[in-house]
Parts: C-alpha cells; sequence; structure tokens
C-alpha cells in the first residue's frame, strides 16, 4: 500500500484567512468569535458566532463566478486554492485522471436557499435564479475545484454533519493508499450563519447566549459552558501518495497514518452519553494505523462545548488509553473558532498537522471552572510547548457520525 502524505493547506476562518494567521491566532489563544452584525438578531437569543472577517469573493473568484456560487462555495474555492498553491502542484505535469477531489459541506448553500425564497414570495418565480438549484447542493464545491483543477478522478461530497472534514480526508487517504489516486483535495467548507439556522439551533437549546462576551462564549469541558458557538470557514487539504510527492520533490508537512470510522446509532442529534461510538471510531483509527495508544502525543478534540457532548468524548478517551488517558494532552481549537460545523474536520487537521510540526500544543480557553467529569490533562488557557510525534483528530457529527484521523510527523 501507499504511504499518504500532506502537500498543501488552505483554511478560511473566524481566526485568520491563511494558513499562518489562523495558526498564530490558535497559539496565542485568541478567540475568532463576535456579534453577528450581517442581520438583524434583535429577536434571537443568542446574537454571536465564529464569524469569517475580510474575505472579499470577488477578488479572489471574480464578480461573475462570485455571483453565481453560494458562500460556502467561495470559502472552499479560496481554501482549495492556497492549498494547491502550497502544494507547488502543476497542472501541466499531474495526471488529470489521477487527481480527485473529496469536499463536503453539511449544510450546503443555505443563505442561497433563503434568499430564492424571500423572491419567489416578493416577485414569483419567474424572479428566481435558474441557478439556484447548483448554488445550493452541497456537492458543489467538490465539482467547482474539480472544474477548476482539471480533476478527473474520483469527486465526492461526503455528507456527514460535523464529521465530514475528517470523513473527506479519511476517505480519500484510503483511496490513495490503495492506489486509486495519485492526488486529492479533501476537507470541508460551511457558511451557514443565517437567521433561520441560528433560530433553529437556538429553539434545539443547542447555542450559547453568552452575548456580553462573546469570546469566552465557546468553552469546552468548562463547568460553565451553555452551548455552541455556531462557526463557519473552510479547511481544505492536498493529500499524496508519498512515491508521487518524492518523485516531484514536493513540500511534505505530515502523513496520515490511520482513520476510523463509526455510528453512535442512538440518535438524531445527541452523542450517546457513554460515547461507545466516538470510542470505536478511535479505535478502529489506532489499528488502521498500527499503532498502541501510548504512542499518541497528543488529541484534538472534537469538543464543542455542550454538556453531554463533552463529556461523552472523555468517557470515550478514558475508555481508549485506559490508565494512561491521563499522561495524553488534549486540546480544542473551537474554544477559540467556534464550531465550524461541516469545514471543522479540515482546519482542526491543519492545526493539529501545524502542531507537530511545531512542536506546540493551542490552548482550550476560557477553562475558568474545569468540568469536574472532564478530567483529563486539558490544554488549559495558555499554549504548551511539547515534543509530537503522533496526533489524534476527533471529529462527531448529527447522526451520530464519528471520523477520526491520525497524522504523524513525516520522517
Amino acid at each position: 500500500m501507499e504511504r499518504v502524505v500532506i502537500t498543501g493547506m488552505g483554511v478560511i476562518s473566524p481566526l485568520g484567512n491563511e494558513v499562518e494567521s489562523f495558526w498564530a491566532n490558535l497559539v496565542e489563544g485568541r478567540s475568532g468569535v463576535s456579534i453577528i452584525d450581517r442581520f438583524d438578531t434583535s429577536h434571537h437569543k443568542t446574537k454571536i458566532a465564529g464569524l469569517v472577517k475580510a474575505f472579499d469573493a470577488d477578488s479572489i473568484l471574480g464578480r461573475k463566478e462570485a455571483k453565481r456560487l453560494d458562500p460556502f462555495c467561495h470559502f472552499a474555492m479560496a481554501a482549495a486554492e492556497q492549498a494547491w498553491s502550497q502544494s507547488e502542484l502543476d497542472q501541466d505535469t499531474i495526471d488529470p485522471e489521477r487527481l480527485g477531489v473529496y469536499v463536503g459541506s453539511g449544510i450546503g448553500g443555505i443563505e442561497t436557499l433563503i434568499n430564492n425564497i424571500d423572491t419567489l414570495r416578493a416577485k414569483g418565480p419567474r424572479k428566481v435564479s435558474p441557478l439556484l438549484v447548483p448554488a445550493i447542493i452541497s456537492n458543489m464545491a467538490s465539482a467547482q475545484i474539480s472544474i477548476k483543477y482539471g480533476a478527473m478522478g474520483p469527486s465526492m461530497s461526503p455528507v456527514t454533519a460535523c464529521s465530514i472534514g475528517n470523513t473527506a480526508i479519511g476517505e480519500a487517504f484510503r483511496l490513495i493508499q490503495y492506489g486509486g489516486a495519485d492526488v486529492m483535495f479533501a476537507g470541508g467548507a460551511e457558511s451557514a450563519i443565517t437567521d433561520l439556522s441560528l433560530a433553529s439551533f437556538e429553539n434545539a437549546t443547542a447555542l450559547s447566549s453568552r452575548n456580553n462576551d462573546p469570546a469566552k462564549a465557546s468553552r469546552p469541558f468548562d463547568a460553565e459552558r451553555d452551548g455552541f458557538v455556531m462557526a463557519e470557514g473552510a479547511g481544505i487539504l492536498i493529500l499524496e501518495s508519498l512515491s508521487h510527492a518524492l518523485r516531484r520533490n514536493a513540500p511534505i508537512f505530515a502523513e496520515v497514518i490511520g482513520y476510523g470510522a463509526s455510528s453512535d446509532a442512538y440518535h438524531i442529534v445527541s452523542s450517546h452519553p457513554e460515547g461507545k461510538g466516538a470510542y470505536l471510531a478511535m479505535k478502529s483509527a489506532l489499528r488502521d494505523a498500527a499503532i498502541s495508544s501510548d504512542e499518541i502525543s497528543v488529541i484534538s478534540a472534537h469538543a464543542t462545548s455542550t454538556e453531554v457532548g463533552d463529556r461523552s468524548e472523555i468517557q470515550a478517551i478514558k475508555r481508549l488509553l485506559g490508565p494512561e488517558a491521563n499522561q495524553i494532552p488534549i486540546t480544542a481549537n473551537k474554544s477559540m473558532t467556534g464550531h465550524m460545523l461541516g469545514a471543522a474536520g479540515g482546519a482542526e487537521a491543519i492545526a493539529l498537522i501545524k502542531s507537530i510540526q511545531e512542536g506546540i500544543i493551542p490552548p482550550t480557553i476560557n477553562q475558568e471552572q474545569p468540568d469536574p467529569l472532564c478530567d483529563l490533562d486539558i490544554v488549559s488557557n495558555v499554549a504548551r510547548p511539547a515534543p509530537l510525534k503522533i496526533g489524534l483528530s476527533n471529529s462527531f457529527g448529527f447522526g451520530g457520525h464519528n471520523a477520526v484521523i491520525v497524522l504523524k510527523k513525516y520522517e
């Protein structure tokens, strides 16, 4: 089987619109959560989100192309362009039939859908955009990347809710491992901060309403948490077979060595309270990587800042690691980004790669009163230098979807 490496990374996020600013803000423990200024929130209980800022789709895609696409595609295309540029790949020399795209979105083009529903009701059916359907379907990010880069290999949009990024990375990893492609774009994108989706999550009592202090609203593993914070963006990586990367002297940032997936088979929105599915996915990922649990240097937790979710993940980690559970540091990027939904896994994979490269673990901020039931080694409030070799990244989603990847320092 082929070894699989990461040769490119791109991110659009509440903490920055390229990898270096995103990483610097994570290490500094800065929050990207702020007051929502895109629509009137006076009738909402929650008025905060992790918004992408200073992003100009027209300058990146051109005005005509940007107008045709939903913002989730804008984010995906921008992140893919960064990853492609960093990888130093060349369309003139790569085999297009061996280049593929696995990029998903949990909700797709909801902003475009809402705008066209408003148009339909106000002006009638003749004014609805003929491009509505291709703009809203969640596979369009994958399709647009494929079209731009001439990727004629496998193209897919996994829809596994908030585990999309890891599902895409894991499935792309397996495809390359078994010889189905040489190079893959993989990750996720999301732009779902709308009046409608905010209302739905609010009514499900899932969101934090710490509006008076947005930077402290997302607080995984803290006893005072009151829900998660919606966020948006994209995280996309270039995965490549090691043999292909070495032939072209490519930059190599990390190696993917394992992937595990499972289902809770429990509830449409709630995590299994004992973390059974999370445990199975982590166990499967370690088995796939052919490593033991004591070889893990760090865990990037899913940790959305909900009581059931945080506690069940900790239980799963304890079951996986046994007596050594307290010896492995855990970090939660969502404390700073908020929950980027389908984009979270890709962005958090990039954070983990940077962490392994630079030997520093970003903090879980807002750890003021740690939940006594989340009593493992959480890297709290301040980044921690540490020698890192292998990292585990968890992503879990509505419907009980669980996806875990194992990343290793390239040697």
